[in-house]
């Protein structure tokens, strides 16, 4: 497995100008930010709406070709793609090539799809009519992507809409663009035509960049995967022309342990749901209720598994928690501990930033919180642009109770919840409950 960038078996994937209609293109301004590019590209030569009435027309099969070819090299160049998002992402090898994995069968599900766009034929009130629904392509669709999961979340939003015949346009994340040209350079090696695929890299003109997309009217699809805050932004931008939106956004996910549950199997599905990415994905677990007769062999089976964790440099052997993403994500982190602390929380382990092996960057202890209180930031607060490795607790006597602060709090994109049986959990109002799970482990994540 390779450990530097000059390592990569395949070259041509370390990009660092922006994509434009198969065109590896500049900044207008010639200049660049530290990992990529920094202002929009120059202007392609065919504009995007021709590129658009070309590849709409394409048939299904001939797109599921392309998409299940760009899916074989994905898998072929795991180690490089996963190498490079080790490097940019900061997450352990072993997480990066799971995500390439996890990636690419994108590709594959959208793939099948593709030939699955059927029509209707809807029965008419008048026998003289015939009503049938047929399914076109809508337009451009603008995908933007955040940086804890910059491979997948492209896949996922580029997939379906090249499926559909629609053409892309990608902003990821000014923290992760590399990744994202990586999997441009494979998309054009798969065979995907001019200008199906275009890629925008920037840091200090996101707004600029996301209001150009919004706004535009031949924009006609907006996905976004970010913070509930920049969530709002874009749907009131894309509200001015009706662009068809699609968000998903952050949570605060609760982690709920009743005195029934298997311990051991408990604290597994913990470490998984909390510590993935160091903490940094939109599903964490965040706020971990635990009833009264399990709280202590919880809290203690807890501490001895997070203390045998090992934080350092993603690419080295061993390591399984790697930095935050920037400072930022550093300073929240810290100013919710010592929030939780100075509204009656305990701290059982961790609390600060450290430097493990003398490494310089963005590392925060894995900590455990007791008895946080309601009071407190980490209780109420969104924690997908800047999470950590913290983990939060409390104990609840009764299953109405624990319900009711889960449903107090800040909305959850997901539920975690350990009983016997398992049957008997039911969460009508979150989007996903995992019972006796945790962090998608039920699909192989």
């Amino acid at each position: 497995m390779p450990r530097s960038l000059s390592e990569l078996r395949h070259k041509d994937l370390f990009r660092t100008q922006g994509f434009i209609a198969h065109q590896w293109v500049d900044s207008t301004s010639g200049s660049t930010f530290e990992k990529c590019m920094r202002k929009t590209p120059t202007t392609p030569s065919k504009p995007p709406r021709e590129h658009f009435k070309t590849f709409k027309k394409t048939i299904a099969r001939q797109r599921a070709q392309w998409l299940r070819k760009w899916y074989a090299l994905c898998l072929e160049h795991q180690d490089d793609l996963a190498l490079i998002l080790t490097l940019e992402n900061g997450k352990p090898l072993a997480e990066a090539k799971g995500e390439v994995a996890y990636a690419a069968s994108f590709l594959d599900w959208f793939a099948s799809e593709a030939e699955r766009t059927y029509g209707e034929v809807v029965p008419p009130a008048n026998p003289s009519q015939r009503i049938i629904t047929i399914k076109e392509p809508l337009g451009i669709a603008a995908c933007l992507a955040p940086w804890n999961f910059s491979l997948a979340m492209i896949t996922r939003k580029v997939g379906a809409a090249l499926a559909a015949g629609c053409t892309t346009v990608w902003k990821p994340a000014g923290e992760t663009p590399l990744s994202a040209l990586a999997l441009a350079v494979l998309a054009q090696e798969a065979g995907l035509p001019a200008g199906s695929i275009n890629v925008l890299t920037t840091l200090n003109n996101v707004h600029e960049v996301g209001s150009a997309l919004c706004e535009n009217r031949l924009v006609r699809k907006l996905s976004f995967t970010g913070s509930t805050r920049v969530g709002k932004l874009l749907a009131q931008k894309c509200s001015v022309n009706l662009e068809q939106l699609s968000l998903e956004l952050g949570g605060n996910s609760p982690f709920i342990v009743f005195n029934d549950a298997n311990i051991e199997t408990a604290v597994d599905a913990f470490l998984l749901a909390k510590f993935r990415n160091a903490g940094q994905t939109c599903i964490t677990a965040n706020r971990v209720f635990v009833q009264e007769g399990s709280y202590d062999r919880f809290a203690a089976a807890l501490v001895e598994r997070v203390k045998s964790l090992r934080v350092g440099n993603g690419v080295v052997d061993g390591v399984t928690i790697g930095p935050l993403t920037h400072e930022r994500a550093v300073e929240k982190a810290v100013g919710h501990i010592n929030d939780a602390i100075s509204k009656g929380a305990s701290v059982l382990l961790g609390g600060a930033p450290f430097q493990p092996d003398n490494l310089k960057g963005y590392f925060i202890q894995p900590t455990i919180l007791s008895n946080v209180t309601p009071e407190a930031q980490v209780t109420s607060s969104c924690f997908f642009r800047s999470s950590n490795s913290t983990l939060y607790r409390a104990r609840f006597r009764s299953c109405s109770f624990s319900v009711a602060r889960h449903y107090q709090a800040y909305p959850s994109l997901v539920s975690s919840c350990f009983l016997n049986p398992p049957l008997d959990a039911h969460f009508p109002s979150v989007n996903r409950s995992w019972v006796g799970s945790g962090c998608e482990q039920d699909i192989g994540e």
